[in-house]
């Protein structure tokens, strides 16, 4: 019997990731649609013509580009921090001894299982009174460092071989040395997992910022977009133009990371 040249889990993955793509072509087609064919009923998946008034209209009747750059803003912030703090404090939970690790580890995981919606109340009144509320540093901020992120490189630190970093401290390394030189190179799929975690976090926040942000200056990209959704009206073109634009940066940091993160779940002892 001749062998099928790929797997026959195809046959089952193929039409499944058509089906969860399905939105997304949807999503590019209507971006491109006119008024017309968007509002018609029944709705057509294939518009008559293709046209950008929906994009001219993102970038001419908002302040679509401020939004995109306040988003890259927090974004670039939080990655940056969450990979800086969170690799750091995963590293001592998984390698340093010290009184009350282990109850220091579980009381930081506990706080996973806390709905983010009951610490908004709190988190409003410390922020107002640090003066954080309605400013950019309002929706970075709660994303510099997490939980997860803490114990996503614990788990990874602990399948490395100790091995290594005894044989980094006989040649002399201090111990932030091992964990700069040694482990966090080691830790490169591990660290690009939480930047797409964290990218996509950030990114798409728009509850907390909803809550902390008037300022439309201030405005990141979904809160921005949300604006475009009434109780009579919704600019569908824009909204849609909007969301391709909102989209296309998190596909393309997949695309680039998609191989760490799957090195990350085999390792990590994450897998299902």
């Amino acid at each position: 019997m001749r062998r099928l040249p790929f797997s026959p889990w195809h046959l089952l993955l193929m039409p499944l990731a058509l089906l969860f793509a399905l939105p997304l072509v949807q999503m590019v087609l209507t971006a491109f649609m006119p008024d017309g064919d968007i509002n018609r009923f029944p709705p057509r998946f294939i518009p008559t013509r293709l046209q950008l008034d929906g994009f001219i209209g993102l970038f001419t009747q908002s302040q679509a580009l401020r939004w995109l750059a306040n988003t890259v803003v927090v974004a670039a912030i939080a990655v940056l921090a969450q990979l800086v703090l969170c690799s750091m404090a995963g590293y001592g939970f998984a390698r340093l001894k010290f009184f009350g690790r282990t109850a220091g580890f579980l009381m930081i995981l506990a706080t996973i299982m806390i709905p983010t919606q009951l610490l908004m109340i709190p988190t409003y009144v410390m922020f107002s009174r640090l003066g954080l509320i309605d400013t950019l540093a309002a929706a970075f901020v709660p994303w510099l460092a997490s939980a997860f992120g803490i114990f996503l490189m614990r788990q990874f630190f602990l399948s490395l071989p100790a091995e290594l970093e005894d044989a980094a401290r006989i040649d002399g390394c201090s111990t932030f040395g091992v964990f700069w030189r040694v482990v966090l190179p080691l830790a490169r799929p591990a660290l690009a997992t939480l930047t797409v975690f964290t990218l996509l976090g950030s990114w798409n926040d728009l509850i907390w910022p909803l809550v902390a942000i008037s300022d439309e200056s201030l405005y990141t990209i979904q809160l921005g977009l949300a604006n475009f959704q009434g109780t009579r009206h919704t600019q569908w073109s824009l909204l849609m133009a909007g969301n391709v634009v909102a989209t296309l940066p998190l596909i393309i940091a997949f695309v680039l990371a998609q191989r760490q993160f799957v090195a990350t779940m085999t390792f990590s002892g994450l897998k299902g």
